[in-house]
């Protein structure tokens, strides 16, 4: 259906194929790198042409070494009872990602060294990782380990930590000009809805509507293991990302909470202006943050070498909310209606980077004659003909090229859609002349 209007959008064909997507996914056990990750840009690849890249172990990215490959196939513990009281094959939470391989026997007091869990949340299992050092180790619900008898224990981990490759996935989506807009998603936790599956399903889900439509801009979707796939993607891409003329880090977005946006470093770029004024007209509660260098991949594509025009997309901040990083953020953690409302305010803002230009008045001597043209009347998408008229009027105004359209609609507190429809009406009168974005 090319030609499409981003804004023609099925919420509930949204929401199903979102909710899909997340039950596909979220037996994997994925990591930063492995058969995990593949398998789920496998399918991925259902529904978008996503290109694979492999890079392999050892690559140098700026300070950093690309790793070397983990997959794992079973790990357990068995008990003095012979019980099994910990299984992989029940939850891959269970191990910490990048163990390395183990079979021993261990009394319980030395096991413990090696076993991870939350006293404040006793029925929960933690997700705990060990990328960079070599080690192995278990995670468990809290009141499991009370339960343990004491003697000897059987540990068995059947993984590899060898050379191989960092796999990510990228689609480039073509628009009409070469600039770019980057979304981004990590793809590299297990079975952690919130935090992995929402933001993926939301970009792949934007990702199969963008194709359809007519769009201004390039966009290209990156779905990578955090940090270390965005620095990977960086220094591939060194060259190209003067091309990026706005982004988003798309993540946790499925929660109860209030959508929560972090400016990019820059602060005052177009896609935190957007943001802002997005939230600030939705009429729900919401929070918007300032840059600090921590949380996810905006900090690498904002790092100062780069300083991209990145900002993030949540609901509630990494670390605050007691399911973050633990089983409790499973399928049913995710609220249908907190992703579909992410999903909104995402498209709202790339309409709102789409149309946004700065226009020049050719008539700027006193209003021109509106009526004989036929322009004081309703202009459509459900803008009463007051609010139309003062739209006109607005643009007329202020369109003397130093303004963007976002710029008039913050400024005359009209939604952004009525002052980009009447722009649009006064360009095809010959009224006013939309600028060039500047390279």
């Amino acid at each position: 259906m090319a030609g499409s209007r981003l804004r023609d959008i099925s919420l509930d064909d949204a929401r199903d194929r979102m909710r899909k997507v997340m039950a596909d996914l979220y037996p994997i056990c994925r990591s930063i790198t492995g058969e995990g990750v593949r398998r789920t840009l496998d399918r991925l690849q259902e529904d978008l042409p996503i290109a694979v890249h492999e890079i392999p172990s050892g690559t140098q990215v700026f300070d950093w070494t690309v790793p070397k490959e983990w997959n794992i196939r079973d790990a357990w513990i068995v008990g003095p009872s012979g019980e099994r009281v910990v299984d992989f094959a029940q939850s891959n939470l269970h191990v910490v990602s990048y163990s390395v391989p183990v079979h021993a026997t261990l009394p319980l007091a030395e096991l413990q060294r090696h076993l991870f869990t939350l006293p404040d949340r006793p029925q929960l299992v933690p997700y705990r990782t060990s990328y960079y050092v070599e080690a192995w180790g278990f995670c468990m619900a809290h009141a499991r380990l009370l339960s343990l008898e004491d003697g000897q224990y059987e540990v068995f981990i059947d993984s590899t930590l060898e050379n191989g490759s960092l796999t990510y996935g990228e689609c480039v989506i073509p628009g009409r000009e070469a600039g770019e807009v980057l979304l981004s998603c990590h793809i590299c936790h297990p079975s952690l809805c919130n935090d992995n599956l929402s933001g993926i399903a939301l970009v792949l889900y934007l990702g199969t509507l963008l194709r359809r439509c007519d769009m201004r801009y390039t966009y290209r979707l990156l779905f990578i293991p955090g940090t270390i796939g965005s620095i990977t993607w960086l220094a591939r891409n060194a060259q190209q990302v003067a091309r990026i003329r706005h982004g988003l880090v798309v993540s946790g977005v499925g929660d109860a909470g209030p959508v929560s946006y972090k400016r990019s470093r820059r602060g005052s770029a177009v896609i935190d202006h957007a943001m802002s004024h997005v939230l600030g007209r939705s009429g729900q509660p919401y929070t918007l943050l300032d840059f600090d260098p921590y949380g996810y991949d905006e900090r690498q594509f904002c790092s100062p070498g780069f300083n991209l025009p990145v900002g993030r997309i949540s609901r509630s901040v990494y670390g605050t909310y007691p399911e973050y990083h633990t089983s409790a953020d499973d399928l049913s953690f995710v609220r249908d209606e907190s992703l579909v409302d992410s999903l909104s305010v995402v498209v709202e803002v790339l309409d709102i980077l789409e149309h946004d230009r700065r226009y020049v008045n050719l008539n700027p001597r006193c209003e021109p004659q509106l009526g004989r043209r036929g322009l004081y009347r309703p202009l459509g998408g459900g803008i009463d003909s007051k609010s139309a008229e003062l739209a006109l009027l607005w643009v007329l105004n202020l369109s003397d090229g130093s303004a963007s359209l976002l710029d008039i609609a913050d400024r005359s507190g009209l939604p952004f859609a009525a002052i980009r429809d009447a722009a649009e009406a006064l360009e095809r009168h010959g009224l006013v002349r939309s600028q060039p974005e500047p390279n």
